[in-house]
């Protein structure tokens, strides 16, 4: 559970763990890396070191061992040097809004927030210029708790206040969100339903990419086929976790690469395609009051129009 502690003066907050009886109790640091989105191990190892992490109210090393049923609380600094950030001008689907929460129907080729090369024109930037009063100083992603890659267009939420931000935060780390995409891939994928299991971390051969690692990341994938083409497939794809690249790499692990990226061995050269055929579809989760919601966004026209000269083959 997550919970703001009043003594932090908003500078941080606590989040509540209980290691739960099907965890397959591994090291303190990667238990906290797992369930702190966007987080490096170096990261959660720096909050133990710096006492912020008790296990059963003690302090721990970073290498210690959970049990089933070990208390875990981290204090989670918010970050102390805010990047300034300039309003952009640029219009967004919004697919829903109330006072807690925006969900956007992101297109291909938006950044989600500043970084080197990215410091203008992000959806951060976007929502400076829509809603500036959920823009607060020392942040860098306001109310942003999950990501979608540059070219990967679909679905995204941002929280308007805090308490949605804490409740979205803790519906991620739980997984109790549903998050489906839709990808194209190359090949015939032979199963009709399947679900790869397979831990992802950076790829120590090339940093610009994540890989299939036995000691990284536990992430889960389901998919679904939806159509086979001549050469490709178009799956349905439901994410439990949410790691980088996480679709792109366990499509290429399975020798099925999401059609045009390139990164992960999906080149194509038969199809009007710009950028990965990869779109987040549906989100369903719940509002802070509790209750559920459920939103879609269609296949934007560049993707339809791949489908359409696929179509036209069979």
């Amino acid at each position: 559970m997550t919970e703001p502690r009043d003594s932090l003066n908003n500078d941080a907050f606590v989040l509540k763990l209980q290691v739960p009886p099907d965890s397959d109790t591994a090291r303190l640091d990667r238990f906290v890396t797992e369930r702190l989105p966007d987080t490096s191990r170096s990261f959660v190892q720096r909050l133990i070191e710096a006492g912020d992490v008790l296990v059963n109210g003690e302090r721990p090393r970073s290498s210690q061992r959970l049990m089933v049923g070990d208390l875990v609380d981290v204090r989670v600094p918010r970050p102390e040097e805010p990047r300034e950030i300039t309003p952009a001008v640029v219009p967004i689907p919004i697919v829903y809004e109330d006072e807690d929460v925006m969900v956007f129907d992101k297109p291909p080729g938006l950044v989600v927030h500043p970084a080197p090369g990215h410091e203008h024109g992000t959806l951060v930037n976007i929502l400076k210029w829509l809603r500036p009063e959920i823009i607060t100083p020392g942040t860098e992603r306001p109310g942003i708790v999950h990501r979608l890659d540059k070219d990967t267009s679909g679905l995204i939420v941002v929280a308007k206040t805090e308490r949605a931000r804490l409740s979205l935060l803790r519906q991620w780390q739980r997984r109790d969100v549903l998050k489906e995409y839709v990808a194209l891939v190359l090949g015939t994928v032979k199963e009709d339903t399947g679900t790869i299991d397979a831990a992802i971390s950076r790829d120590p051969h090339n940093r610009k990419r994540m890989a299939v690692v036995k000691e990284g990341r536990p992430a889960r994938s389901h998919f679904r086929v939806r159509t086979r083409y001549t050469g490709y497939s178009l799956l349905d794809v439901t994410i439990e976790t949410g790691r980088t690249h996480q679709i792109r790499v366990h499509c290429a692990f399975i020798k099925h690469p999401v059609a045009a990226d390139d990164l992960y061995g999906g080149r194509v050269r038969d199809l009007p395609l710009t950028r990965q055929f990869l779109h987040a579809r549906r989100l369903c989760f719940q509002l802070p009051g509790g209750q559920l919601i459920d939103v879609e966004a269609p296949l934007p026209d560049d993707l339809t129009s791949v489908l359409a000269v696929l179509d036209a083959r069979t």
